[in-house]
């Protein structure tokens, strides 16, 4: 068994620990020691388990006593519930008979309240007249305490009622009409309290508490408000006329108050001032930042600070502006007018003018304010504006034109600038236009500054081409009848000199408004209308020069006649008269100046040639050819002294050409016909130009080489070589040998 098997395994513990113990002989003197040891320890062990066992039992007996315990209350419990059940039975009966009292509980709490509101309800008449008289003395805060008592007065009754019988309308009906007279004050109070709210940046200034009372009002009244809604949502019920919502209200008479201010400011209309609109702009600007700075800082102290006063007023500006600029960018507006309502929405609203102004900072901030008026509609506005200033301009330009053209009739000469060269007012007329339209396009934006540029001078190439259709009428019509108009010259002359003007300020004009990165975009536009001025110019100069040698024609016809050989004074005519225009032609711009002159050297020149081979005289002898040449050779030297003089101080060197007088005139001089090839060929390799024609003629003036001697000299001339001046400019194909004689003369 177990207990057996637990013995043997003692036993056998016990050997081995006694083995242990008497390893050596010594050790036998020690048994009774040993013995005494484990008695000791062998009683200690059976003190615990005796312990240990006596304390599981006091427990044990101790839980049998406590369910004991507990099945007794068990039935104990059991019986009372039969009881209870019993008696409840019994009593439903006598509750159902309770219905009374409880009704009679309840009339008599809605009775306390009567009689606690009684003496209120009975002065109810007299509170509401003195409440009137308070509200009309304009003392707010007394006559809101008394309103308030009466409105409690009113919502508790009507609590009371609707507590005892929710669905009795009639008598909450009652309440209501009673207290009527109620209603009407608050809405008075109201409006008194709005129109201090209309005024309140003027009230801030002259009465600040009286705007604090109207604010305490309105807090008072939403805490009520509050109040009234937490308790709809216990009980279901909320008295008329609640919420009142009079901050929103206030929030909403500001933002009416803020619109009235802004659209009132337009004064006049078009019609009435055509700087209505600059004015009605400037008018905003004023009032707007007077009425923030303000608000800024003294109603901002008026307001409890969640209010955010200062805040909400920035915004409903800023909604008011932006409102009425758009409906001013849908009126039709004129270029001018568009322009100042740009600046004044792009520029001047952010400018410290206006919103930037520092005393405003840092409440309000430029940067994080929005446009005005939306980018479409800015776009819209600038192309209205662009395509208003074309056709402007064209029609400034065309009306600009057409004064100018009415001075080149007049018989007093053009105004002539500081250096003394005559001038019309046209370039000036034309840049003062342009320059006002880009000063006005620089207050907008870089952008339309650059754009306007280019339309000025886009316009201004087309206007080019019609000042040069004119120019050219003008000639025209002077050559119908040369005696007018009286100043014709002078004017041509104006005519060229605003050619050059308008290059300089084409250049200026650019160089002031256009971005160097933007130049090349106008290069060719600007390299057309130099192009145009320059043919303008040349072609005034040219008519001058026509209008010189028309008065030149019969003192050109007189050389080398019979007349001219008997001694005639055409040349020093021709020089005089040469002269004297050039008196007018130093009112000439350098440039063109220079030109004309040597124009018209060249031109007396080739008159001159033309004049020896239209072969109008041949000589008849040595003595006459003599004669001849010198006379030649003299004029040259008179043309050659006039053009000198007349190009003084231009450095030009048209020496050149009245040598080509001397060496024909050598030619015709020359004694020896032997010698005359050797004369004609060093001509003609020094002027290669010369044709054969041009050959005959000359012989034919010389007036003593047979035909067989011309043939030959011509035949032989075309083998030999050239060694012309590099600087030559050829002069003899434009002169042209009747062809009547020449076949008679190749016979």
């Amino acid at each position: 068994s177990a207990m057996e098997e637990t013995d043997r395994e003692a036993v056998a513990t016990a050997v081995q620990r006694v083995a242990g113990m008497l390893q050596r002989p010594d050790q036998l003197d020690k048994v009774e020691q040993y013995r005494r040891r484990e008695a000791r320890k062998k009683a200690s062990v059976e003190a615990r388990l005796k312990a240990a066992i006596q304390s599981q039992l006091d427990g044990v007996r101790t839980g049998l006593s406590q369910l004991h315990n507990a099945l007794n209350d068990v039935k104990d419990i059991q019986q009372s519930l039969i009881d209870v059940n019993k008696d409840w039975r019994q009593s439903i009966n006598t509750i159902e008979n309770l219905k009374d009292v409880k009704d009679a509980v309840v009339q008599h709490s809605q009775l306390a309240a009567a009689v606690e509101n009684l003496k209120n309800i009975f002065s109810v008449p007299e509170i509401v007249r003195e409440t009137q008289d308070l509200i009309e003395r304009g003392e707010l805060l007394q006559a809101h305490r008394k309103l308030m008592d009466l409105e409690c007065s009113r919502d508790n009754l009507m609590y009371e009622q609707y507590r005892m019988d929710s669905k009795n309308t009639h008598d909450m009906n009652l309440i209501h009409t009673y207290f009527g007279d109620m209603q009407k004050l608050s809405e008075e109070l109201a409006k008194q309290l709005w129109m201090v709210v209309q005024r309140s940046l003027v009230t801030v200034r002259r009465d600040p508490t009286l705007l604090v009372s109207v604010v305490r009002i309105i807090e008072r009244e939403e805490k009520i408000d509050r109040r009234m809604l937490d308790r709809k949502k216990q009980t279901g019920f909320i008295p008329p006329g609640r919420p009142k919502k009079w901050k929103e209200k206030m929030f909403n008479i500001l933002e009416r108050t803020v619109s009235t201010r802004i659209e009132g400011t337009q004064a006049d209309t078009r019609e009435s001032d055509k700087m209505w609109l600059v004015r009605h702009l400037e008018i905003i600007r004023k009032y707007v930042l007077d009425d923030l700075l303000v608000a800024k800082t003294l109603l901002d102290q008026c307001f409890p600070p969640h209010y955010d006063i200062f805040k909400r007023l920035l915004n409903m500006y800023h909604q008011a502006l932006s409102t009425r600029m758009q409906e001013l960018a849908a009126e039709d507006l004129e270029a001018n007018e568009i322009v100042s309502l740009l600046t004044w929405v792009l520029n001047t609203y952010k400018s410290t003018e206006m919103m930037g102004n520092s005393e405003l900072s840092p409440e309000v901030d430029v940067n994080s304010l929005n446009l005005l008026i939306s980018q479409d509609v800015v776009d819209q506005l600038l192309s209205k504006y662009m395509s208003t200033l074309t056709s402007n301009i064209i029609g400034w330009l065309r009306k600009a034109l057409e004064t100018d053209k009415k001075d080149w009739v007049k018989e007093t000469e053009p105004e002539a600038d500081q250096d003394g060269y005559y001038q019309t007012t046209l370039p000036a007329i034309v840049f003062q236009m342009f320059e006002q339209n880009l000063q006005v396009a620089a207050q907008i934006s870089e952008d339309l500054k650059t754009k306007v540029l280019l339309l000025c001078l886009q316009q201004m190439n087309s206007f080019l081409t019609r000042y040069k259709d004119e120019a050219q009428l003008y000639k025209e019509e002077h050559l119908k009848n040369r005696q007018y108009p009286q100043c014709y010259v002078q004017y041509m002359i104006a005519v060229i000199n605003n050619c050059q003007t308008f290059k300089e300020s084409i250049i200026s004009l650019k160089r002031k408004y256009l971005k160097v990165e933007l130049e090349d975009t106008l290069s060719s536009s600007h390299a057309s209308m130099d192009a145009i001025l320059d043919i303008i110019a040349k072609e005034g100069c040219s008519s001058l020069l026509d209008e010189v040698f028309m008065d030149l024609e019969t003192h050109l016809n007189e050389l080398m006649t019979k007349k001219w050989l008997m001694g005639s004074n055409a040349v020093g005519t021709i020089c005089v008269t040469v002269e004297d225009y050039f008196n007018d032609f130093a009112k000439i711009k350098k440039p063109y100046k220079k030109t004309m002159t040597v124009e018209a050297h060249r031109r007396v020149v080739v008159e001159y040639i033309r004049a020896i081979m239209l072969k109008r005289i041949s000589f008849k002898n040595a003595e006459e050819r003599k004669e001849g040449a010198e006379k030649m050779i003299k004029e040259a030297e008179q043309f050659r002294f006039l053009f000198k003089k007349l190009a003084a101080g231009s450095g030009e060197d048209t020496e050149g050409l009245c040598d080509i007088i001397e060496a024909i005139a050598e030619v015709i001089k020359l004694t020896d016909p032997s010698l005359l090839y050797l004369e004609v060929s060093t001509l003609v390799s020094k002027y290669p130009d010369i044709r054969d024609d041009h050959i005959a003629a000359l012989l034919t003036v010389r007036g003593d080489a047979s035909r067989d001697m011309k043939q030959t000299i011509i035949e032989t001339l075309d083998q030999g070589p050239s060694q012309p001046n590099p600087n030559y400019v050829p002069i003899f194909k434009e002169i042209t040998v009747p062809t009547l004689t020449v076949p008679k003369l190749l016979k």
